[in-house]
């Protein structure tokens, strides 16, 4: 085991080498002891998705080892970075760039919805590239939150993350495998401008804004942005589960499949203004993990 790629409440993980064949792997040290009989069910949860899945655009676990104190997760380790960080670094950033990226995510959750596996978390921590070349593969991460749905059945546990988290999971009701296109619609729309359709410091005002679909394309960000990228948007951004868009709707629309839309102009404001919203949301992301730590040290 080498160093430490990432820290959080229960988990640690580290980069390692397997020492017979000399490849490197990324690996999920999960502390058993801070783990309440929830966080136990969603492991059991991940790990069998996880042991499931085989997908180009899907991380892939090679093996688990179970220990008395420690549950090690052995992964392919994502050399190339979160997908927001990817887009700030470019010399280049181009709406084809979107959309090529948006593709790989439909991919790779049609395969999961048809095995009946929701994420329920997809923001820009979760979505990792490969490694750093210009055709590295984009692939979902962290099941923690999936579920298995069965014969139809509904989910009702409100879960997800503040900002990418759809309006029924938000009212209250039971709901299904739409709720991870409402979070790609999300990400699509950030993709292109910069920033995302909903905002607010305060979460009870964000969840409204959330639930009422209250969003606009804005001037002179959305300027730029073919009309075909922002119909695909509003076809995600439903906020009546049944009209959004699936997966295969998703792959089928014509901004996606490359048949139309400014698809090689440059995206130069968005990736200004992402820029900025990965920053703010870099620093968020430290405060709120420093509070989790905070809360589980001994007084």
């Amino acid at each position: 085991m080498g160093r430490t790629l990432g820290t959080g409440s229960f988990a640690t993980v580290v980069s390692a080498i397997h020492k017979q064949t000399d490849t490197k792997w990324a690996i999920k040290c999960i502390n058993k002891g801070s783990l309440s009989p929830e966080d136990n069910e969603a492991l059991s949860t991940e790990v069998q998705i996880l042991e499931t899945v085989e997908h180009p655009n899907v991380v892939h676990l090679k093996e688990v080892f179970d220990t008395p104190k420690v549950f090690y997760m052995v992964m392919e380790i994502m050399k190339g970075g979160e997908l927001f960080d990817k887009v700030v670094e470019k010399e280049h950033y181009t709406e084809d760039e979107a959309r090529k990226a948006i593709g790989q995510i439909a991919e790779a959750l049609l395969y999961c919805h048809e095995l009946k596996i929701v994420h329920r978390d997809l923001k820009p921590e979760n979505l990792l590239y490969q490694d750093d070349s210009l055709d590295s593969k984009l692939k979902i991460a962290d099941f923690g939150l999936a579920k298995l749905v069965n014969n139809g059945s509904m989910m009702n546990t409100a879960c997800g993350t503040p900002g990418y988290v759809a309006p029924e999971i938000l009212r209250g009701k039971e709901y299904g495998m739409e709720v991870d296109l409402w979070s790609v619609g999300v990400i699509v729309y950030i993709l292109l401008c910069g920033f995302p359709p909903f905002y607010d410091d305060n979460n009870a005002a964000l969840f409204e804004q959330i639930k009422a679909g209250d969003f606009e394309f804005p001037s002179p960000y959305w300027d730029e942005v073919s009309d075909s990228a922002k119909d695909l948007v509003r076809k995600l951004l439903n906020t009546d589960p049944v009209a959004r868009y699936t997966c295969k709707q998703v792959l089928e629309h014509p901004w996606i499949k490359g048949e139309v839309g400014a698809s090689n102009k440059s995206l130069s404001g968005a990736q200004s203004e992402l820029k900025k919203f990965n920053a703010r949301r870099k620093f968020k992301m430290g405060i709120n993990a420093a509070k989790a730590l905070a809360a589980f040290k001994p007084k």
